[in-house]
């Protein structure tokens, strides 16, 4: 059996860099505290929390205490409200989001009624809400489209969540042109993502099974599993070696692997190697 492993498997910029400052702050001499999980991966947030970083559900007290502001992102009341209360804050926040949140802001301050193409219920699209003034329009699929409010919106802005497919952002976009005059699009789907979607496009093809790792959670393991399956029927999601079952690989002579950005690069190799032993 020949195994493929994507070159873009696993871990981004950002979630690297997010989990090494919250490693750094927990070094310190004060409680670590975070609002959520850091990235969207149970083994990542139990090493968080083994370092001694405490989830929270609310805000409560800060003295001598740090705020870890996630890879998704928080919205600004949130932020300062936490210095108010005596946090310190760290901000771990992906540059690549923190660019979206930006972009977000300057447009509502130039007039523009905001629209986000992604998953309302997602951290990262919260995390953008929240850092504008005016109630933003939130839409993750065609058929959800708020065509009664759309008709009514003269001069609006859409950006799009990091991790979205540039397929669903396609068909909203060609609705939306219909309805609104004086529409102008920011294509904020970040470089890795694009890069994943990239692969994940050709791998299915050239391969008679594929494996997709990463948590169920995960917004962009999601899209790979769901653009590999539309391409080959015989695409898995899993989260570890542990899910893998014999039957899949019946007659299989190519394997292709790639994980979603908030995958362990550890996670990834015990699954080749569980592959390796096995076939």
């Amino acid at each position: 059996m020949i195994i493929t492993v994507a070159k873009s498997a696993g871990f981004c910029f950002g979630v690297k860099r997010a989990i090494k400052m919250a490693l750094n702050a927990a070094a310190k001499d004060k409680q670590v505290e975070m609002l959520g999980e850091i990235v969207h991966n149970e083994d990542v947030v139990r090493n968080i929390e083994e370092a001694g970083i405490k989830k929270i559900s609310s805000l409560v007290s800060g003295k001598n205490k740090i705020l870890l502001i996630r890879a998704h992102g928080e919205g600004k009341s949130t932020i300062e409200n936490a210095k108010k209360i005596g946090y310190t804050i760290v901000d771990a926040t992906c540059p690549m989001v923190k660019e979206i949140q930006k972009i977000a802001e300057d447009l509502e301050q130039n007039g523009y009624d905001i629209m986000i193409i992604g998953d309302k219920e997602h951290d990262e699209v919260q995390g953008i809400v929240g850092n504008i003034h005016r109630q933003a329009i939130v839409i993750d699929s065609v058929e959800q489209i708020p065509h009664e409010a759309v008709k009514k919106i003269k001069k609006a802005a859409v950006i799009v969540q990091s991790t979205q497919t540039i397929e669903n952002v396609d068909k909203i976009l060609n609705v939306l042109k219909n309805s609104i005059r004086n529409l102008s699009y920011f294509n904020t789907i970040c470089k890795p993502t694009r890069s994943k979607q990239k692969e994940i496009k050709v791998l299915p093809l050239k391969n008679d099974v594929v494996l997709i790792i990463g948590s169920k959670t995960s917004a962009n393991t999601r899209s790979l599993y769901e653009i590999s399956k539309s391409l080959n029927d015989r695409s898995y999601w899993i989260q570890s070696e542990n899910d893998i079952r014999q039957g899949w690989f019946e007659k299989a002579r190519n394997v292709g692997i790639t994980a979603g950005a908030s995958t362990p690069e550890h996670t990834i190799d015990s699954v080749v190697e569980y592959l390796e032993r096995n076939f």
